[in-house]
């Protein structure tokens, strides 16, 4: 409740009934004689004290899940239930080439994945909702460990016909910010962008457009303007049947590290190491 704000959310997150999860906050509150949580009509929050206990209460759920990282650490490598968070830009071209790698040489293994962009991803690490995170770095994500998979360029993506079949990168310089489409804020892949142009002015007249790489290569492809795609969506195929050249971006920081991060001192680090080196050679 303390991130949804909202008992009816809270409790489908929880998977009980409202009234469920309502009655154990009244319970809990009776056993220890102090309000927890502020109740009207409009809106639902903690009390400072319900705050405190909220976040301790988290802190032992993860340290009880880590319990059980432990006793999977001693067993066979890659083993058991995994939590990954991927962010929208890399799941669905990395997944689909690595996940049934994965399933046949590590059959005991049950990854559970959730695709979100990297704030969200970033707190659910350090909340203990996820394990590990698959993203695109530079990115601050707080006291974590990291494993370097690949570098991932970036490309400048237009429509057939505007540069007259040159194979030349595209300089920074020539990019017209009155046509550049991005993603919305929230997705790391614009920051990235933006960086690797080095031009400030991009920030303010870049058009931002969306939560999807595949709608705005449709608006590429429909003549609406230019975005800069990373490769391993280009080789996955996302400007299959559409009249797009892609080209190198010739920058100093023309690319995104794709990198594997998890919590510091996790039991279950040679898994992730050893994650990381499987994904790693898959590229």
């Amino acid at each position: 409740m303390q991130d949804a704000g909202h008992f009816g959310r809270a409790a489908e997150a929880c998977f009980v009934t409202q009234s469920t999860l309502s009655a154990g906050i009244r319970e809990l509150e009776t056993l220890i004689g102090v309000t927890l949580v502020e109740r009207t009509r409009r809106v639902v929050r903690f009390t400072p004290l319900g705050e405190k206990i909220a976040d301790k209460a988290r802190k032992v759920l993860r340290e009880a899940d880590e319990l059980g990282d432990m006793a999977r650490a001693a067993g066979r490598p890659l083993s058991g239930e995994m939590r990954m968070s991927v962010i929208p830009t890399i799941a669905p071209f990395m997944l689909p080439h690595i996940l049934p790698r994965l399933r046949a040489d590590y059959p005991d293994l049950k990854l559970f994945l959730r695709e979100e962009p990297s704030a969200a991803a970033c707190e659910g690490l350090q909340h203990g909702r996820t394990d590990c995170v698959l993203l695109a770095l530079p990115y601050a994500c707080g006291d974590v460990e990291i494993a370097p998979l690949f570098d991932d360029k970036l490309l400048v993506a237009f429509p057939e016909g505007e540069t007259e079949g040159s194979r030349e990168p595209v300089v920074a310089e020539d990019i017209d910010e009155t046509r550049l489409l991005l993603l919305e804020d929230g997705h790391c892949l614009k920051d990235h962008a933006l960086a690797a142009c080095n031009r400030p002015e991009l920030r303010g007249q870049a058009s931002m457009l969306g939560t999807s790489l595949h709608t705005i290569v449709q608006m590429v492809d429909n003549g609406l303007g230019v975005t800069m795609l990373p490769q391993m969506a280009v080789d996955a195929g996302i400007l299959k049947g559409t009249h797009i050249t892609a080209r190198p971006l010739d920058a100093e920081r023309a690319s995104r590290k794709i990198a594997l991060i998890w919590r510091k001192a996790s039991p279950r680090e040679r898994d992730f190491r050893l994650l990381a080196d499987v994904l790693s050679s898959m590229h």
